[in-house]
């Protein structure tokens, strides 16, 4: 069996367009899918699937990390967050292949099933933009929040942390006690609360104000409460406070992860398949938290299909701790991959079809071409005009 051919579709879903790779062999009917989303980067992802193809084509799909030794080494420059993203949608597609070429769902051919459900949170507004990233006061953050309830999720995350820079002005602390104190006293103990501080704090005392006010709700974890790479920043962080940390959505090398991991800094680290390398990186990944007793909830706030892939991921990774899903995003989310993932009482269930088990109708896609992603980002600034981290 040979590679013949590798091809992208993007899908627009308003912040971000979702990049679809498809993967083509020389067995008839025999293709596999992949997702290699990456926001506000699309036309650079997808030019650099086109640049890797050639080195593919003509090679066994079957031979999986043989395949992306050759995208990282022959390539010669480091691959980065762009080049990283194409390497994982299209290593997602090569499993998708084998996995319908055997007969087989993915997890079987990752080590098999670990457990018989996979828990999962969303975000406010089940993915919406508009609610994800400006529900900073008390009563829309406490009806989203019985909204997501409602729906059957009993996890979520938030983000209602300040855009900030080196100190947490008293009044915006106040602010995030009393609103996690709100979501807290709306959902009861039962529902896990999370907090993305989206990297926003540009120092360890703007964070630890913040983790402080967070800390009487009991939140579950809070995500980046630094940009990435502040490992230093993270230990001395996790030495004053009992809150668990998460991060890494933002990594993409095994190096790094093991510079995080070593520090022992986090609680809970958080790579993202469609950017880390794919689905056995991930998993090299995983396994290297769980030598050092980290568990692994991935980063997923992307398309359907790279959903599905964190499944197969979930269903066979021990430390697995949760799973981000945003199937709310746009309205549309199924109509253009029909696909295994099923929720019952906020778990997700095994899938059993072969390969990743998605359908994808190209000709949904097409209704939803390329579109500038909404620059969101260029909200942050503060009031005197400094530009911080969204």
């Amino acid at each position: 069996m040979k590679i013949t051919g590798i091809e992208t579709r993007i899908v627009n879903a308003e912040m971000r367009n979702w990049v679809f790779v498809k993967v083509l062999t020389d067995d008839p009917g025999l293709f596999g899918w992949g997702e290699a989303t990456l926001e506000w980067k699309t036309r650079a992802v997808a030019g650099a699937v086109q640049d890797l193809e050639p080195l593919l084509v003509g090679r066994d799909p079957r031979d999986i990390e043989q395949a992306v030794r050759v995208m990282k080494k022959q390539s010669f420059w480091r691959l980065g967050v762009i080049g990283m993203s194409a390497v994982s949608g299209i290593e997602m597609a090569l499993w998708d292949i084998l996995g319908k070429h055997l007969g087989v769902p993915v997890w079987r051919l990752l080590g098999g099933k670990v457990r018989d459900r996979v828990r999962v949170y969303t975000h406010l507004g089940l993915g919406d933009m508009r609610a994800v990233y400006e529900t900073m006061d008390e009563a829309p953050l406490v009806e989203r929040a019985h909204e997501v309830v409602a729906k059957g999720y009993r996890a979520f995350k938030a983000v209602f942390i300040p855009y900030t820079h080196y100190h947490a002005p008293l009044p915006e602390a106040d602010k995030v006690a009393r609103m996690m104190q709100a979501l807290r006293d709306a959902v009861g103990p039962e529902v896990e609360v999370m907090v993305d501080f989206h990297g926003r704090p540009a120092g360890v005392a703007a964070a630890l104000s913040y983790i402080e006010a967070l800390a009487p709700g009991r939140p579950m974890f809070v995500e980046e409460p630094l940009p990435p790479g502040e490992t230093a920043g993270l230990k001395a962080i996790a030495a004053r406070t009992t809150v668990p940390l998460a991060t890494g959505e933002r990594l993409v090398d095994r190096t790094e992860f093991q510079e995080l991991l070593a520090a022992q800094a986090v609680s809970i680290i958080q790579p993202d398949i469609c950017h880390c390398g794919g689905l056995l990186e991930a998993k090299k990944i995983a396994a290297m938290a769980e030598a050092v007793s980290v568990g692994v909830a991935p980063h997923n706030p992307l398309g359907p299909i790279a959903g599905v892939a964190a499944l197969h991921f979930a269903v066979s990774t021990p430390n697995h701790v949760i799973q981000e899903e945003m199937v709310g995003a746009v309205p549309w989310y199924f109509d253009v991959v029909r696909g295994p993932i099923r929720m019952v009482d906020g778990f997700w269930q095994v899938p059993d079809a072969p390969g990743l088990g998605v359908e994808v109708d190209e000709a949904e896609c097409a209704r939803h071409p390329f579109a500038p992603e909404v620059l969101h980002t260029q909200n942050a600034v503060l009031d005197d005009g400094t530009i911080v981290d969204w």
